[in-house]
Parts: C-alpha cells; sequence; structure tokens
C-alpha cells in the first residue's frame, strides 16, 4: 500500500482522479467533496454540497484543472483545483447529474441522468469556466432519452456514444452523435448530427458497461461474453474468456479497444 485516507465518517460514493498533479478527489453521502494530495493524512479541501452528488468530472484545460460535480437537484459545479472555489452554477435538468464526461480535447462536457424523461445535454466547456454574467451557459440538448452509459471517441473528441434503454422491455441500444459548434457573428450555432445507432437482440442480456475505440466501434459486456460492434451494430468479434458475468471494462488504447475485466463471483 502506497497510500491510505482517514476513515471517513460518511461513506465515499464517487471518486477522481488527477494523476498529472498527484490528486483525487472524493464525494461521500452526505454531499462533502474532498481534495487529496495521496500523501498526507488531512484533505487539501473541503467543501460541503447542498445536495447528495451523483457525479464527478475532473477536467483539465489550458487555464488549470476544473472540478465538476452533479447533484440530485440537476444542478452542474464547477469548482477550482485545488481550492474547491466555486466558478459557475447550471440547472441541468430537474433530476440528478449521474453523468458527467468531459471530451478528450475539453470542448465538451456531455450531462444526463438515468431517469426516462431526461434527455442529455452537452454544454460548450469555456462556457462553464468563463460564465458571463447574466447569460446562460451554451448548451444543447441531445434528443434521446433513457440514456444510461455514455463515452466519447479519443480521438473523434466530437463524437460521442451513448448507450440507452427504453420501452416495457428495456430494449438496450447503442446511439452515436456528431457535435458542431459554429461562430455566427457574436452568437455561437452548436448541433447534435446523429450518425449511427443500433438495437441489441431481445434475447441478448443488457450490458451495464461498455467503452469506445477509434469512434466507430464499442465495446461492451453482456453476462461472461464481451462484444465488439461498430457503432451502426455489426459485430466484428465476441469474446467468451471468462466464465462468470463480467463485473466491470475498461478500455486502454485508441485504435482499437483493449479491455480490461474484473469479475466477481
Amino acid at each position: 500500500m502506497i497510500w491510505s485516507s482517514p476513515v471517513q465518517q460518511s461513506s465515499i460514493m464517487r471518486l477522481a482522479t488527477l494523476p498529472q498533479m498527484h490528486l483525487a478527489f472524493t464525494v461521500d453521502l452526505e454531499g462533502t467533496v474532498k481534495v487529496w494530495n495521496c500523501q498526507d493524512e488531512d484533505a487539501l479541501a473541503t467543501l460541503t454540497m447542498p445536495w447528495t452528488c451523483f457525479s464527478l468530472e475532473i477536467c483539465l484545460t489550458n487555464d488549470g484543472p476544473f472540478l465538476m460535480v452533479g447533484n440530485a437537484e440537476g444542478d452542474i459545479y464547477t469548482l477550482t483545483v485545488p481550492e474547491l472555489r466555486g466558478v459557475s452554477k447550471v440547472n441541468a435538468f430537474k433530476y440528478s447529474v449521474d453523468l458527467l464526461h468531459c471530451s478528450p480535447d475539453k470542448k465538451w462536457i456531455f450531462a444526463s441522468g438515468t431517469h426516462q424523461n431526461i434527455l442529455p445535454v452537452v454544454f460548450l466547456t469555456e462556457s462553464l469556466l468563463k460564465p458571463s454574467e447574466g447569460k446562460s451557459p451554451l448548451s444543447l440538448s441531445i434528443p434521446f432519452s433513457s440514456c444510461c452509459r455514455a463515452c466519447w471517441a479519443p480521438r473523434r473528441t466530437s463524437r460521442i456514444t451513448v448507450m440507452y434503454r427504453r420501452g416495457s422491455c428495456k430494449k438496450t441500444g447503442f446511439t452515436t452523435f456528431e457535435l458542431m459548434a459554429k461562430r455566427m457573428g457574436d452568437r455561437t450555432d452548436m448541433q447534435a448530427r446523429q450518425i449511427a445507432t443500433f438495437l441489441l437482440p431481445l434475447h441478448m442480456e443488457s450490458p451495464i458497461w461498455m467503452g469506445v475505440g477509434d469512434g466507430n466501434t464499442v465495446v461492451f459486456e453482456s453476462g461472461p461474453s464481451l462484444f465488439l460492434f461498430t457503432i451502426s451494430g455489426h459485430l466484428l468479434q465476441r469474446f467468451e474468456d471468462h466464465q462468470r458475468t463480467i463485473g466491470n471494462l475498461w478500455v486502454v488504447g485508441m485504435s482499437l479497444p483493449i479491455a480490461c475485466l474484473h469479475c466477481f463471483s
């Protein structure tokens, strides 16, 4: 063991890391956000949020690192690192912010909840980091509800693939969007173009985890099997190296997804 924090009074619910600065970020059941340098017992900074927090995302930009926190009321807070000073607060929707993902080029922030009535929202990161007084941050709703996972393509940094479940049978599908932002005079026009979508067969066990490769492939587990599909729904490969249900999945690499798996009994 290299380092561990002291035992906390409340259970840690979310964790994010910033390896470049050797920092870790936690939020507990009571909504307390802490920054750790992974060396000392005491946190570098602590901030208690007014509501339970469901998502954390660290965004390392040219202006420095920022932490984004999504809470139960649909609010997204942008905070400085490591001080945890408030930069902006925006209400994304009426339900909890369960997913927060910063694009690889730090241009976009994807936010969504898992409630069936929520449409995901994509923000221009700059408008959250440098808010204009009296103006709402630039954002775009993606017309696809019931989102449960989402991943940015590592190289095609304006492309995001969303996993969703809908209908009485909870059919699982994947849809991919290409995002665009164009300056037109003194305003910015944002668009999301759907470029591919497909549904999984009903007999297939619904996946929990997913990842993307070069922007044209999606990888996910289903029971003990690992599947690699194109974003249009063509099966490329099925791996059956596990005897038990796959309990987690990470994608490492860009041109071809490489999955690191953790199984539970």
